[in-house]
């Protein structure tokens, strides 16, 4: 059943869209058809699109608008995600969406884009704004940049922004190279670096948990918490994605953008208002606060996996080096586990323990904070006991798959006697809020689409990620692992929880 007046609750769906124009570049890719088209269709359901909108769909394959609106129908109603699929609000979303072909490096094709864009301007009136989206191969982001800028197209009588798809570049080298050639036709405020973490609804909770709370802010620093971990951790492995990741690996994937952007939400100094420009700046600060490790550090303080294969109940599961597309003696990281330290007054000697892998046990992701034990252990008893109530408290801020916050503390064990066990109080997001929770990209969308930046990354922020990673990369660049180092389905490496040792500590299991 759909949601019952959802156009009559602005607290719940917040800012509708101006008129406007989406061009898609790659949108018989992935991408476009698992995330993008969905999250615009429910957005459409939801009554935040207005009549005067439109998509523009682009890639190589020959389609008529016709053909585009089919093959989008077929890929939202198959990728959906906790929404009915209405035949009736599909019809009057399709007559949105337009597509036309053409090759990226071809400068035809932007003139036959130009056309477009003027005649959807007159029938569906956007007022002539538009909103470019790279959902290509990274290899197109400067062509279709370039492509733009001579064909004029990056200017007009409204406004132009651009989004642009992770990765940002491959090292730091290539980040300030692609930043120049789109800087060349787009200025910084226009544009817009897509990182769906910051998209997430349990990631913003971050920033209302530290700042909208006065009791837990006074504890957020070194003088109270032990360490933090952050893990993002998929049971599957490449699926079919294993050419790309042969040259990507986690390190690059998911650590140098997603978690850094996770750890920058925990542990960023409070901006003076909730804007843009002042709460990136605040992530900025963090970000380049992080210290370098030096070349003779990294094998203390970075370790690399790649999963082997294992067999569980009668099933195979391939390694790595198994999966196609991928060269049987890759080198690739697909587990990648970091401490990082950064140096300011509020986490001056606290460590940073981030990890990510692919083929582990279960699919999650969360960030958790282990506060400093008691100084002093009151009811010690017994040797079970004594263990017992030495355990630290512990907030957990889970990402996904099940968003909410979990805080653990001690509590009386009913009874005689003063025996003390680990108890949690839980936050659940579907059961207090009883409402869906929008996926990442309906709201990065909404945000692109009405002029907020404040979830998307900045110039400074992606260079400064690139920083931290980038003593890493090199020495791993001249390293010859021993892989596969853990059996697909496991936690990862020894040497990752050898990691953890050296400083007394241990990884926590989610």
């Amino acid at each position: 059943m759909p949601d019952a007046n959802p156009f009559l609750d602005p607290l719940r769906f917040g800012r509708r869209v101006s008129p406007c124009s989406l061009v898609i570049f790659g949108a018989n890719g992935d991408l476009a058809k698992r995330k993008l088209l969905p999250a615009l269709y429910r957005i459409h359901y939801e009554g935040r699109l207005p009549p005067s909108f439109a998509v523009i769909g682009n890639s190589r394959t020959e389609m008529t608008d016709a053909q585009f609106r089919e093959k989008m129908r077929e890929s939202v109603s198959r990728f959906l995600e906790d929404s009915p699929f209405e035949a009736g609000v599909w019809d009057s979303f399709a007559q949105n969406l337009f597509y036309v072909a053409g090759d990226l490096a071809d400068p035809g094709f932007y003139a036959r884009l130009a056309a477009k864009l003027e005649a959807v301007e007159v029938s569906h009136r956007t007022a002539g704004n538009v909103l470019f989206y790279l959902s290509t191969q990274p290899s197109y982001y400067a062509v279709a940049v370039h492509g733009l800028g001579v064909a004029g197209l990056h200017r007009g009588d409204g406004w132009r922004r651009l989004v642009v798809e992770k990765p940002f570049g491959h090292d730091l080298g290539s980040a300030r190279e692609l930043d120049r050639k789109i800087h060349d036709v787009f200025p910084e405020p226009e544009i817009y670096r897509i990182d769906h973490y910051l998209g997430k609804e349990t990631v913003q909770n971050i920033l209302a948990f530290r700042f909208g709370n006065g009791i837990f802010e006074p504890l957020w620093n070194r003088r109270y918490i032990t360490y933090v971990q952050i893990t993002a951790a998929e049971s599957i492995g490449v699926e079919g994605r294993g050419a790309y990741y042969q040259e990507a690996g986690t390190l690059r994937d998911m650590i140098q953008n997603h978690l850094l952007q996770v750890m920058a939400t925990v542990g960023m100094e409070p901006s003076n208002v909730f804007q843009a420009d002042a709460v990136r700046d605040e992530r900025a600060k963090f970000l380049r606060s992080i210290r370098a490790l030096k070349p003779g550090e990294v094998d203390r303080y970075a370790v690399a996996g790649q999963y082997g294969p294992s067999r569980a109940g009668g099933a195979e599961t391939p390694g790595f080096r198994q999966e196609t597309g991928v060269d049987p003696e890759a080198q690739t990281d697909t587990f990648a586990a970091v401490t990082f330290f950064v140096d300011n007054w509020r986490w001056a000697g606290v460590p940073f323990y981030v990890r990510s892998g692919k083929r582990m046990p279960k699919r999650v992701t969360d960030v958790a904070i282990q506060f400093n034990s008691a100084p002093h252990s009151l009811f010690a008893g017994n040797g079970e006991d004594e263990r017992l109530s030495a355990r630290p408290n512990l907030l957990i801020m889970r990402i996904q798959p099940e968003e909410g916050i979990s805080l653990r503390f001690m509590s009386k064990y009913p009874g005689s006697g003063m025996r003390l066990r680990p108890v949690s109080m839980d936050f659940s997001y579907g059961s207090s809020f009883g409402t869906r929770t929008p996926t990442a990209y309906e709201t990065l969308l909404v945000d692109a689409l009405s002029g907020d930046a404040t979830l998307y990354t900045r110039q400074d922020m992606v260079e400064a990620s690139w920083r931290a990673v980038q003593p890493i990369l090199e020495v791993w660049e001249n390293r010859r692992f021993d892989f596969p180092n853990y059996t697909a389905g496991t936690w990862g490496p020894k040497e990752a929880d050898d990691m953890l040792a050296r400083q007394g500590h241990f990884w926590r299991v989610p």
